[in-house]
């Protein structure tokens, strides 16, 4: 059994507000989401989904998934009802991080006024796999429910791997996605020891400028479905997931292996598992996280994996250029956007990118958005993530144009 796996609804929250449009509509003005050397979620207000009961058993890593998870329950119709047994739902919420943000916090109430006065609410809140549980909860979901950890590959392989379960008729529906909140001294500090943090603050992924990641956080979740199941309710269809691919470089817990050998590969099985030509491909949302090793790898692998000519007419360009890199939630998030750029037939710009550098010479989509290229029919993107631990994972998804 093989069955094809629909998207039916996306939530996000993100440094450029709450909402899939305002994301999409945002970037594509070129407005960024980053100051003061993060990019922080500061208007984003969990009360105006959440009760007080929720925002206080939550932590902020949680918020963010659940009230993406509404947006996107809302999109597909599921609010007044689920349209399956929930049973043969599955809730899949990756995160890097997970709940780091209680750990900080109530280390420093233990240290200052010791253990009777630690949040008796903290064990749950510490937990990564608390966004998918809280999200369950709220929602229903009684399938498989789990927390995806594969770094800064976490959303991407959390929807790959509800992709699978669909596909294979154990399960009929999925919310998955990712989320992040670690925007804390601890994991700031972290990042700037192994030098992957930038010291000026600015994210310009493929810019010869580049010095560093700007850390951010946010969510994104999908509302997946079997095609049928979705086409018999009536709903309507974003766009489809098509194909998954996933590598290891196997080696270095940090700094990608220097060839892209493995990124290539995962590219080119998420293209196989689509049953698709490299020449399909209309548009790759990259990982792009502005670091000098990344960016440069990333080109490489997409050359090998497309073919020189492909991969030079293909518009790519970085999400990460305006809400900096969310970490777990960034795979989620930036499929999302793939998808949108697909359905608007729009591609957002790398902003940020200026100086070029002679090594990354393929089109970055550099100043402002631009038209998509082709005419009615079947589009198809990639979305790109390289995590921390060597993990490569890319999917394809498409959108039937008009």
């Amino acid at each position: 059994m093989d069955r094809r796996v629909v998207i039916t609804g996306t939530g996000v929250v993100s440094p450029l507000g709450t909402g899939t449009d305002v994301l999409f509509e945002r970037w594509l003005r070129g407005e960024v989401g980053i100051a003061g050397h993060r990019a922080a979620c500061d208007d984003f207000e969990p009360s105006a989904v959440l009760s007080r009961k929720e925002v206080r058993w939550t932590s902020r890593y949680v918020q963010l998934a659940l009230v993406a998870a509404h947006e996107a329950i809302a999109r597909a119709g599921w609010l007044d009802g689920l349209p399956v047994d929930p049973e043969r739902i599955a809730c899949i919420v990756g995160t890097c991080y997970g709940g780091v943000e209680p750990v900080q916090r109530q280390t420093e109430v233990l240290a200052a006024r010791g253990p009777g006065r630690v949040d008796a609410l903290a064990g749950p809140m510490m937990l990564p796999d608390s966004a998918a549980g809280a999200v369950a909860i709220r929602f229903g979901l009684k399938g498989l429910s789990h927390c995806v950890a594969s770094a800064c590959a976490a959303g991407t392989d959390s929807i790959g791997s509800a992709v699978r379960l669909i596909r294979s008729g154990e399960l009929d529906a999925a919310l998955a996605g990712g989320a992040e909140a670690a925007l804390t001294e601890l994991t700031d500090a972290a990042s700037m020891r192994i030098g992957a943090v930038s010291p000026s603050g600015i994210s310009r992924p493929f810019d010869a400028r580049r010095d560093g990641f700007v850390p951010g956080e946010g969510a994104g979740i999908m509302v997946l479905e079997e095609a049928e199941a979705a086409a018999a309710r009536g709903a309507e269809v974003l766009g489809e997931v098509l194909g998954y691919g996933a590598t290891t470089d196997a080696y270095d817990i940090t700094a990608p292996a220097p060839d892209g050998a493995q990124a290539a590969r995962a590219i080119a099985l998420a293209l196989s598992d689509a049953g698709a030509e490299p020449g399909q491909i209309a548009y790759v949302n990259a990982h792009g996280t502005s670091t000098k090793l990344n960016d440069k790898v990333e080109t490489q692998a997409i050359k090998a994996a497309l073919g020189e000519e492909v991969a030079r007419r293909t518009p790519i360009s970085s999400t990460k250029s305006v809400i900096g890199h969310t970490m777990g939630a960034a795979g989620a998030i930036e499929t999302i956007s793939a998808l949108e750029a697909l359905r608007r037939g729009s591609v957002p710009p790398t902003v940020g990118l200026e100086e070029a550098d002679p090594e990354l010479d393929l089109d970055y989509v550099p100043g402002e958005a631009r038209a998509l290229n082709g005419g009615p029919g079947r589009r198809l993107a990639l979305s790109n993530s390289f995590g921390f631990g060597g993990h490569n994972s890319v999917l394809c998804v498409g959108v039937d144009a008009r």
